[in-house]
């Protein structure tokens, strides 16, 4: 079923999302600076292209590393994170408002997560657990 689900996002919107964190991930790149969030732009690609039968968590990860994951999280909040994250709720409203788009609302939601703090999160398979990014 999320096969299929997948299918349908991709071609419903879900390959241009994916293509414009891809283009924000390549343009932070360019500078030296903007490299660690164009590497979390590149997560949320992947995450945008095949929402369905993957989820984010927290990262188990040592906690000197913490501080700094809140540092870049801050900065990713302040400097875009935050109309990323009121595109993605906005999205699920409005496909949340009919009973054919509320699976696609529910999987903006899911990315909401994800485009809030994505510094210390990771994407992982609903089957079997594992991570996958």
């Amino acid at each position: 079923m999320s096969i299929l689900l997948n299918i349908l996002w991709l071609i419903f919107g879900g390959f241009f999302v994916s293509m414009g964190y891809i283009a924000g991930g390549i343009a932070l790149c360019f500078t030296i600076i903007g490299i660690p969030w164009g590497v979390q732009c590149f997560k949320l690609a992947i995450f945008a292209l095949f929402p369905f039968g993957q989820d984010t968590r927290m990262a188990d990860r040592p906690a000197s590393q913490d501080l700094i994951n809140v540092i870049l999280n801050i900065i990713w909040l302040i400097f875009g994170g935050i109309w990323v994250m009121i595109n993605h709720i906005f999205w699920g409203i409005v496909l949340c408002i009919t009973i054919i788009g509320i699976p696609f609302g529910i999987q903006h939601f899911k990315m909401v997560k994800l485009s809030i703090w994505p510094f210390g999160r990771e994407i992982y398979g609903l089957k079997n657990g594992e991570r996958l990014f």
